[in-house]
């Protein structure tokens, strides 16, 4: 042994070997810790926001609704707001969530509109105590033609092959709106419904602000179209959702209530908000579904 060498282990002969004894001292030194993963923060309560309507049918549908979606996420906090005519109202349900509490404002909505872009912001606005986000509307959506879809059916539609397939066709019906975003919104979920329907026309009417139904009917009529149904494009039974069937020359679906794609297109919405989709990302979403 020379004067500079210093008796210890055996030298290594590579770095795979130095690397080797180094995990192993780490491995000894780390025994018996115990890696506790942070423990996740309460999840944002989901506010569904009605219309509200006198027919006594329409608070028992949102009812079973959101029981269907209590049923998919036991976990969730799930709240109800009414825009108006039934309680709680939104602004009630909101002033009654502890301080600091987050909300996702999800619109039972099937376009945009004043309630939209109005009344769900300001009631938000109105509740400083919460930190919140507002999801979109439920339409357009493939979901939304899902649950379309499968109220025709149960209404007897049975889409037709060959000839009866040139004599069929489909009014959208829906409530209507002044603003223009509202129209190109339910002619996006025609257009969607109609791709689900293999290609049979879907021509949108609405309650209010016209085309009426009689319109639509008239407008399939002249395009050699007669065996005409009609898909209620409306969350919950009420006045328009009733107008409308009335006018149906065959038969009419029953508007989309607690249907299973509605739960999971309202959970839809509330995991995109809760992302962080929101606002002009949230339209582009629509927009390209």
């Amino acid at each position: 042994m020379t004067a500079w060498e210093v008796p210890g282990p055996e030298p290594f002969d590579s770095t795979a070997q130095l690397m080797t004894q180094i995990t192993a001292q780490l491995s000894s030194q780390l025994t018996g810790v115990t890696l506790r993963a942070a423990a996740p923060g309460p999840l944002p309560t989901l506010v569904a926001v009605a219309h509200g309507s006198r027919d006594p049918e329409a608070l028992r549908t949102v009812r079973e609704l959101l029981d269907r979606i209590r049923a998919l996420r036991p976990d969730l906090p799930v709240r109800l707001g009414h825009i108006e005519l039934n309680e709680p109202l939104l602004d009630d349900t909101l002033a009654g969530l502890r301080a600091g509490t987050d909300v996702v404002l999800v619109p039972l909505l099937l376009s945009r509109g004043y309630h939209v872009k109005q009344d769900i912001p300001q009631a938000l606005a109105g509740a400083p105590h919460l930190r919140g986000r507002i999801a979109g509307p439920l339409g357009p959506h493939p979901l939304l033609a899902e649950a379309l879809h499968g109220r025709l059916v149960e209404a007897g539609w049975r889409t037709p092959r060959g000839a009866g397939a040139a004599r069929a066709g489909v009014v959208l019906a829906a409530a209507g709106s002044r603003d223009p975003d509202s129209a190109r919104d339910t002619a996006r979920t025609a257009a969607l419904l109609r791709q689900r329907l293999g290609g049979i026309p879907v021509v949108p009417a609405f309650a209010t602000g016209g085309p009426t139904v009689t319109d639509a009917v008239n407008a399939l009529a002249a395009r050699g179209r007669h065996r005409v149904a009609l898909a209620s494009c409306f969350a919950s039974p009420g006045r328009f959702a009733t107008q409308t069937a009335a006018a149906a020359p065959w038969l009419a679906a029953s508007p989309l209530g607690a249907h299973a794609a509605m739960a999971r297109l309202v959970l839809h919405r509330y995991d995109r908000a809760r992302a962080g989709v929101t606002g002009d990302a949230a339209w582009t979403e629509l927009a390209t579904a």
